[in-house]
């Protein structure tokens, strides 16, 4: 993900498990102002399979995901959403 399309907020969940990995994305989602953009640097595993998810079955769009280090599709990853 590129500097130019930086996002207003970020949010750090690696350190966190299931289910306080979505309990703390969608508590600061829910802060947000519609069509602010959210960077959730997330763990590969269960983290990556449901926030994403779950953040797209309220309606918010995902922008992008990807690892942080291509070659590491077992790391840290980062998800992109818009509110909406």
């Amino acid at each position: 993900m590129s500097q130019e399309n930086s996002a207003d907020l970020f949010l750090d969940i690696t350190n966190e498990v299931c289910p306080l990995t979505f309990v703390k994305t969608k508590l600061l989602v829910e802060r947000m102002a519609v069509g602010q953009t959210l960077e959730v640097r997330l763990n590969a595993g269960e983290p990556l399979e449901n926030v994403p998810r779950s953040l797209a079955e309220l309606g918010h769009t995902i922008l992008a995901v990807g690892a942080e280090t291509p070659d590491d599709p077992a790391g840290v990853h980062r998800l992109r959403v818009k509110k909406n």
